[in-house]
């Protein structure tokens, strides 16, 4: 069976190595116009795709050449011939290259390993050893006829990559725990082929069968480095993900201590409403959340009511704080602050619901509120929840001009502002949330 398989290579390995020598190109080319890989692994990919469509070229062309006798035909066997032994180890010299960045970058590394720099030292004496044959015959020699023919040294240059990819898989089931489990197998597989097929090759002469595995390592390393980048803009994509809901929170928690402050300053104005709207926003939210509105829903309600009354920051203090009835006039004014809360709210854009509590909150549902008299649904969903719990927090702290009322005496007067100064259904909602002693 592996005969039978060996035989097909070598009947179509001149048509299998073309296409092979195509792929590769194709693939150095795209790794040169690709922006998301490092400079350093982007060289050495680039240099792989082109040095295995060197390879597998210079490897057909020294067969196109072979037996041509004349002066070109010498000069392009002897050439493609020892390019093809310099590539061989070249691939095997920037597989090296891959590694340390490799170990470096992603296993954390902060040295070569010693396997490694072997490695390199084996690579230039295998290059000057390749150089020394081309004058000596060292590894192959050429006869009469321009045909090739292995001399005694030939077994030198198995033995010299053979060495690189011993020490090559040494340094990867070395440092696994460092590295993806799956890249430590597969390219401890496909490091493995060249050796396998180089062996078969010493039995099957005129065979190309390590050009053609070299070049499948090759789109082996590509296929794993697209596997790699595919992973690294995964990442990316989640570290700018996470990055924007961090950013949120902050501005959200930002906004609310913001809102909060503002909230607290309104409140400090009159000294018998501490915490009046804090609790207005707390109950609004509430009666949202009964209600069946989605948290987001409910956290607009919930900043709205907080700056519901920030209007009186521009009503005086002395009519805030007064103690005791407030005249026409006096009133008027306090009516001017749903308006006043409007204008100071409507310019933020990014959250047009604020403005509406602060200015709808004191419509009643009857049409007798102010400041625009609006009635029934007329009146922004958020300003009728508000009207609720305002109401409920004034009736049940003390005033300048009252003692807080009892829970009782607020039922009641929820029960009767039913369809008059309440939406029935709030007001519904939040006497339910008393009686279950939610407030």
């Amino acid at each position: 069976m592996g005969g039978d398989i060996v035989a097909f290579i070598i009947s179509h390995q001149f048509s299998i190595m073309i296409f092979m020598s195509g792929i590769c190109g194709i693939l150095a080319f795209l790794t040169l116009i690709t922006d998301s890989l490092s400079p350093q692994k982007k060289s050495i990919l680039a240099l792989m795709g082109l040095s295995a469509m060197l390879l597998l070229i210079f490897d057909r062309l020294s067969y196109y050449y072979r037996g041509n006798t004349s002066d070109l035909g010498s000069v392009m066997v002897r050439l493609c011939n020892g390019l093809v032994f310099f590539l061989t180890i070249f691939i095997l010299h920037l597989v090296t290259q891959y590694m340390k960045d490799l170990l470096r970058h992603e296993g954390k590394l902060p040295v070569t390993p010693l396997p490694l720099r072997i490695c390199e030292g084996l690579f230039a004496a295998g290059t000057v050893l390749i150089i020394v044959s081309q004058f000596t015959g060292l590894y192959y020699t050429f006869d009469a006829q321009n045909i090739y023919h292995r001399a005694p040294g030939y077994p030198i240059s198995y033995i010299i990559p053979l060495l690189i990819v011993l020490l090559q898989e040494y340094t990867l089931l070395r440092y696994r725990n460092r590295l993806n489990k799956t890249l430590v197998i597969s390219l401890m597989l496909s490091l493995a082929l060249p050796t396998v097929m180089s062996t078969v090759q010493i039995f099957y002469y005129g065979a190309s069968l390590t050009s053609i595995t070299m070049g499948f390592v090759v789109i082996v390393f590509y296929i794993y480095a697209l596997n790699d980048l595919g992973k690294a803009v995964h990442r990316a994509r989640q570290n700018e993900l996470e990055f924007y809901k961090a950013s949120e929170k902050k501005e959200a928690a930002m906004f609310a201590e913001t809102a909060e402050a503002l909230a607290n300053a309104i409140d400090a104005k009159d000294k018998y409403t501490h915490g009046h709207s804090t609790r207005v926003a707390a109950l609004s939210r509430q009666i949202a959340k009964e209600a069946g509105m989605t948290d987001r829903d409910c956290d607009q309600v919930y900043f709205a009511a907080l700056l519901h009354d920030i209007g009186k920051i521009g009503i005086r203090d002395d009519i805030i704080n007064k103690e005791g009835k407030l005249t026409d006039e006096e009133f008027e004014q306090i009516k001017l602050h749903p308006i006043l809360g409007y204008q100071i709210l409507s310019s933020i854009k990014q959250s047009p619901t604020l403005s509406i509590g602060a200015h709808y909150h004191h419509e009643r549902y009857d049409g007798t509120g102010y400041p625009d008299g609006l009635c029934g649904e007329e009146i922004p969903e958020i300003a009728r929840i508000i009207a609720v719990a305002d109401a409920y927090d004034a009736m049940s702290s003390s005033r300048s001009y009252r003692a807080y009322l009892p829970q009782e005496a607020i039922k009641r007067e929820l029960k009767r502002g039913m369809g008059k100064q309440f939406d029935p259904k709030y007001a519904e909602i939040m006497l339910r949330m008393m009686e279950n002693g939610e407030t």
